[in-house]
C-alpha cells in the first residue's frame, strides 16, 4: 500500500495557518479541527513548515508564553520531511519512527496534497494485518 492509498482512505483535508499567524491561532485552530499539527504553506501552497503539538510543549518549556504575539513562523518546524504519493506505507512508517516525527505532508510536483500521522499508518497495517490473518484462518480452514 502506497500514501496515496491512504489519503484515499482518509481524505485530503488539509488544516493550514499562514506563517503570520500567532501560535495562539494556530493552537485554537489545532483544537477546533481536533487535529495534532497544521502546515504552514507559502503563497503558492508548498508547505515551508508544520507547527505541532511537539512544537508547543517545546515554547512552554523554553519560557515563551505570549503566544497571542509569538508568530508560528518564528517556532514552526522548517526542516520538512515530506513523502510522495508513491511512497509505500513501510517506508513512511520507517522514515517518521527513524526521524521521532508523527506528521508526515504528502507533496508531489510542489504541490501539497495531504498530511498522515503516524495513526493514520499504524491503522493502515493494523487493518491489511487483520485480512492476512483472516486470509490465513480461511486457508488453513479449507
Amino acid at each position: 500500500m502506497k500514501l496515496e492509498d491512504v489519503l484515499a482512505a482518509k481524505g485530503r483535508r488539509l488544516v493550514t495557518v499562514s506563517a503570520k499567524s500567532s501560535v495562539a491561532d494556530a493552537i485554537r485552530t489545532m483544537h477546533a479541527e481536533k487535529v495534532g499539527a497544521v502546515l504552514v504553506p507559502d503563497a503558492e501552497g508548498c508547505p515551508v513548515g508544520i507547527f505541532t503539538e511537539r512544537d508547543m510543549v517545546r515554547l512552554y518549556a523554553d519560557g515563551d508564553r505570549d503566544f497571542d504575539r509569538l508568530p508560528v513562523e518564528a517556532r514552526m518546524t522548517c526542516s520538512l520531511v515530506v513523502g510522495r504519493l508513491s511512497m509505500p506505507v513501510d517506508e513512511a512508517l520507517g522514515l517518521m519512527t527513524e526521524r521521532r516525527f508523527r506528521h508526515l505532508p504528502v507533496v508531489e510536483d510542489g504541490k501539497l496534497l495531504g498530511l498522515v500521522s503516524i495513526g493514520d499508518l499504524v491503522k493502515i497495517k493494523l487493518e491489511e494485518t487483520a485480512q492476512e490473518a483472516q486470509a490465513l484462518r480461511s486457508y488453513i480452514a479449507s
